[in-house]
């Protein structure tokens, strides 16, 4: 007796397409908006893509100035007056923009290691925000009269994660890595000697 139902090799072709359609496919949303699939839907906001996101770290790893070069102790000197300070703070920051970002990053990261309530506190808002957002694609979610897009789920789940990053001392950690951000990269801005090309370019301007 033969059966409708896939066998062997055709029923691994049929699930890989299931799983394929499942997680990169486009399908309807019960809100009525497309999307590239559940993963991209449930964690970047629209118009935000994984592709766009690394593309961009991809151009700011290439524009990146060798470390070597970037902490050269020998490249450091005091600023003669104020006018070079300005100069150098300006060029600087335009010469090792990528540098810096990366160091943002890395700060960043550092605070969240190092605080492990601020990383139960993400993980409470992540969650959060999963649960909502799988909510919302079983049945519409609606609040005062409102259906609640991705930016309002975001919220939603800041509100419920709210008391545990206070808990967690979120506020304090944000402030100490602006704060260090502003140290680092002034001080490197404003102590690191411009590289010839930026001399002679700045000799070059009209006066």
């Amino acid at each position: 007796m033969t059966t409708g139902a896939p066998k062997g090799e055709n029923c691994l072709v049929d699930m890989d397409s299931k799983a394929g359609g499942l997680f990169s496919a486009e399908e309807s949303h019960p809100t009525g908006t497309g999307g590239a699939g559940i993963m991209s839907r449930i964690w970047l906001p629209k118009g935000i893509s994984a592709s766009l996101i690394k593309e961009w770290l991809e151009k700011r790893r290439m524009s990146i100035r060798p470390w070597a070069g970037f902490v050269d102790q020998r490249k450091f000197s005091k600023p003669r007056n104020f006018g070079e300070l300005c100069q150098r703070m300006v060029k600087n920051v335009d010469t090792y923009n990528s540098n810096y970002t990366f160091i943002f990053l890395g700060l960043i990261l550092y605070c969240i290691v190092s605080s492990p309530m601020l990383l139960i506190a993400l993980a409470v808002f992540v969650g959060a925000f999963y649960i909502i957002h799988l909510k919302s694609m079983e049945s519409k979610l609606v609040i005062l009269g409102r259906e609640l897009n991705v930016p309002h789920q975001l919220g939603l789940a800041g509100a419920v994660s709210l008391p545990v990053f206070w808990l967690a001392g979120a506020g304090a950690a944000v402030f100490w890595v602006l704060g260090a951000t502003l140290f680092v990269i002034g001080s490197h801005a404003a102590f690191r000697e411009l590289e010839g090309s930026d001399m002679e370019e700045l000799l070059m301007e009209p006066v």
